[in-house]
């Protein structure tokens, strides 16, 4: 089965686009319309997402972004431009790390650059493994309803969370496990060492109404140079919530 859908012309700039935890390849619907006017876009599937039963060793961040890096050279497009969201975020920050000279150009969209001491990666450990705990011993909507009820859902309205739990809820929840337990933030590089050596254009996007993401994006700003995007009337999920301008504005940045 499928793992990867293309759309728009093969003769266009490639951008590949990792969907977040939970999500699949068909996450981008919406932006994609306007985005294949300007680019190839190739969705993926994720492991443990979608059509993929690729599993992943603990950590999985390196193996994931060769893999990602080799499909996509193999499609025919030795450079492309990166776009991943939340978890697909964390994974092109690896490829960016392994692949540097594949990447045009990496956009970040809410995602996290790493923890960069011991003791909060073992903090989170802790906190990723009670999240897998739950997965493990909960039915999937039971668990969905858990996970969506965090602080960095809170701009979701009834009716969209409702939504988001019946589609996620198709997911098989042991693949879900493996991928989570194996892209834990607790086992990720520190992503801001990776953009200070980076030479193409980067861009971390964020929800204005995402008050965790746009702190963390001010507090980055600090330590590396780096283009923060406020995406307005939207929260974590920023293509999602505005997937027209969405896409405008990563046309905007790419295409000045």
């Amino acid at each position: 089965m499928p793992t990867i859908k293309r759309y728009g012309d093969t003769a266009l700039p490639a951008l590949v686009l990792l969907h977040g935890f939970l999500g699949s390849k068909e996450d981008w619907q919406a932006s994609l319309p306007v985005l294949s006017q300007y680019f190839h876009c190739i969705c993926i599937d994720l492991p443990g997402h979608g059509e993929n039963e690729q599993l992943l060793p603990t950590p999985g961040f390196e193996a994931l972004a060769n893999t990602i890096t080799e499909k996509v050279i193999n499609l025919g497009y030795p450079q492309f431009h990166l776009l991943g969201y939340s978890l697909g975020g964390r994974v092109a920050l690896h490829i960016a790390k392994y692949h540097p000279q594949a990447l045009l150009s990496l956009m970040l969209e809410s995602a996290h650059l790493g923890l960069c001491s011991t003791r909060d990666k073992q903090a989170r450990l802790k906190h990723d493994q009670k999240w897998a705990d739950k997965l493990n011993n909960m039915p999937i909507s039971l668990f969905l309803s858990e996970w969506y009820k965090q602080p960095v859902f809170a701009d979701l309205e009834t009716n969209t969370r409702e939504e988001l739990i019946s589609i996620r809820s198709r997911n098989n929840p042991q693949a879900l496990l493996h991928c989570f337990q194996s892209t834990s933030l607790g086992l990720q590089d520190n992503g801001q060492k990776v953009l200070k050596q980076l030479h193409c254009p980067t861009y971390l996007l964020v929800g204005e109404q995402d008050n965790k993401f746009s702190k963390l994006a001010e507090k980055w700003q600090q330590k590396i140079d780096l283009s923060v995007i406020a995406i307005p009337n939207c929260g974590h999920n920023t293509h999602k919530a505005q997937p027209q301008m969405f896409a405008a504005r990563i046309i905007q940045l790419l295409y000045p």
